[in-house]
């Protein structure tokens, strides 16, 4: 992207009040409700949904098919398939109704619900880190091979790349 680009694709709903600052790239299909603040830079995937009053700091991703709680202040990377709420927001797990309305088969949601748990809701204490959680997932014999998973994982990875971020927390996870 150039500098002072800014992108926005295509069958996007963009109600009242919404702001897309400079330098931000907005992919297609997206609802952004009444009031939505994207900060300059900030990136937005597919069939992304905003409820209302959100903002969202600059730089921050926001993944594919995720969805963000209304009066939410993101301030960190949303992976994909996510849902986030809060002043400070966090994960609440996955964008479920987002997924079945997308099309998502039963047996793709049961595998990326199973990878969530696995990252952020593991109730083994030697379970280690972010990086030994993901590496489960990535050599589980079922996991490892269901496309929306790798996916799930590599935006989580990604957001945790030099020049970005991080995640947004999860009420579960400690973050180590």
């Amino acid at each position: 992207m150039a500098l002072s680009d800014q992108v926005i694709g295509d069958n996007n709903l963009i109600m009242g009040g919404c702001h897309i600052a400079h330098d931000c790239e907005v992919g297609n299909n997206n609802i952004f409700a009444n009031n939505t603040l994207l900060a300059g830079h900030v990136v937005v995937g597919d069939y992304a949904h905003t409820a209302g009053a959100i903002v969202i700091h600059q730089f921050c991703h926001v993944g594919s098919f995720s969805f963000i709680a209304g009066g939410s202040v993101v301030s960190q990377d949303v992976p994909k398939y996510m849902m986030v709420s809060g002043e400070r927001a966090e994960l609440r797990g996955l964008n479920l109704e987002g997924l079945r309305r997308c099309g998502f088969s039963v047996a793709e949601i049961k595998s990326l619900r199973t990878a969530y748990r696995k990252i952020f809701m593991s109730a083994d204490a030697n379970s280690g880190g972010i990086e030994d959680r993901l590496v489960e997932v990535e050599k589980h014999e079922e996991l490892a091979y269901v496309p929306a998973v790798c996916l799930m994982v590599q935006s989580i990875r990604d957001s945790f790349a030099e020049d970005r971020r991080g995640i947004c927390r999860s009420r579960y996870w400690s973050g180590s």
